[in-house]
């Protein structure tokens, strides 16, 4: 099942919209822009954790962290 998206992505972002029981579901691919605020916000958490980790680290698991998200639309 496909959830709607409440955030506004760029049209070029955009990889296909599909009209679903008056919602509109958009299905695409993180931007790099998404990618790096999904890091800062994991890195935000890990130092307010005391944890020790990587820039590369949190890159990686901000990435693992949308890999998981389109698996769990489609």
């Amino acid at each position: 099942m496909k959830k709607a998206v409440s955030k506004s992505k760029k049209k070029s972002d955009v990889d296909e919209t599909v009209k679903n029981n008056n919602s509109t579901v958009i299905n695409s691919s993180p931007t790099e822009e998404d990618i790096r605020e999904k890091a800062k916000e994991i890195y935000l958490q890990r130092i307010d954790h005391g944890e020790n980790g990587s820039a590369e680290d949190d890159w990686l698991e901000a990435e693992k962290y949308f890999i998981n998200l389109e698996d769990q639309l489609n």
